[in-house]
């Protein structure tokens, strides 16, 4: 048995022959795609990759990454931009405001992708900040064709457009089959948020 944190005495590493960055979709209806890119993200800490996460949608009720990222000892930086989900929940922020946030994280997000800080850039929730036209296609588009070469890019929330779509290397949906939700179960700590 192992303990905690520890790996098997002999382990191979793979390299590819070529080294090359992806461009990664995680979509669809379906609880778990932050959690995925997440888990992303704590994979590429595994090999000493420099991430960094930005969130348009999240950012006005407490996420649980925000603190276990500033608990790892791994290159991840995480940027909550948002003002939480336009439209649902009872958010009180204007579409105009959520808007002006999303549009800082197009913002941001250029700005790492050109100044070369990180080899994989997570921008959680573009794809509903797309849908709710909180930023523009045009925008989408230019990040992913102006994207380094070697940078590993990947886009979650539902409704992906399908352009983004067509450029993807790898796209995954995430389709929902049950959710605690439907039976009136409030979101829980660890596993919702």
């Amino acid at each position: 048995m192992h303990k905690r944190g520890t790996k098997p005495d002999k382990i191979d590493r793979l390299e590819p022959k070529v080294r090359q960055g992806l461009i990664v979709v995680i979509t669809g209806n379906g609880k778990g795609k932050t959690t995925a890119a997440l888990g992303m993200a704590l994979r590429a800490c595994g090999h000493r990759m420099r991430v960094c996460i930005i969130q348009f949608m999240k950012g006005d009720i407490y996420a649980g990454e925000w603190d276990a990222v500033r608990q790892m000892d791994c290159d991840i930086e995480l940027i909550a931009t948002g003002k939480g989900f336009c439209g649902i929940q009872g958010n009180p922020y204007p579409w105009t405001e959520h808007r002006a946030n999303a549009q800082d994280a197009i913002d941001l997000a250029n700005e790492k992708l050109t100044a070369g800080c990180c080899d994989l850039l997570i921008l959680d929730e573009i794809n509903n900040a797309l849908k709710l036209k909180l930023i523009d296609l045009d925008q989408v588009l230019a990040l992913l064709q102006t994207r380094p070469p070697m940078l590993h890019l990947v886009l979650t929330g539902r409704d992906a457009h399908p352009e983004v779509v067509a450029l993807a290397d790898t796209v995954s949906e995430v389709r929902e089959i049950k959710h605690a939700y439907r039976r009136d179960i409030e979101p829980q700590p660890g596993i919702d948020y």
